[in-house]
């Protein structure tokens, strides 16, 4: 069984996040930022926030977070991304794989995953 959290609006075929029920798992969907004019700083900090409110609809926080994705269209600019990325999970922050990639959505210059444990 799986439940789906639902918050705000979504640009295709997909949902937020799904809780894994039994497991008490959630796999929050890769998030962009919402102004996509900005750089890559902005668009990580407008992404981890889509993330943490996403969470927080589900009754869980940022120190939950077990394994991040974060996908770049370009992989220079992973230090831009990473100086705002440590202000979300400055302690014991999660596993994560990095990766540039041809293209994302929207044109976006970079997409986040998140997979969290809830709280019993």
């Amino acid at each position: 069984m799986k439940k789906v959290v639902k918050i705000g609006t979504v640009v295709g075929p997909y949902s937020p996040a799904v809780i894994a029920s039994g497991k008490r798992i959630i796999f929050v969907s890769g998030q962009i930022g919402t102004n996509l004019e900005t750089d890559t700083a902005q668009q990580t900090k407008e992404a981890l926030t889509k993330i943490k409110d996403i969470l927080a609809e589900a009754n869980a926080a940022l120190d939950s977070v077990v394994k991040v994705t974060v996908l770049l269209a370009d992989i220079n600019d992973f230090s831009k991304m990473n100086e705002v990325y440590k202000t979300f999970f400055s302690n014991d922050p999660p596993a994560r794989a990095a990766f540039q990639v041809a293209a994302l959505p929207l044109n976006a210059k970079i997409e986040i995953e998140a997979i969290a444990i809830l709280e019993d």
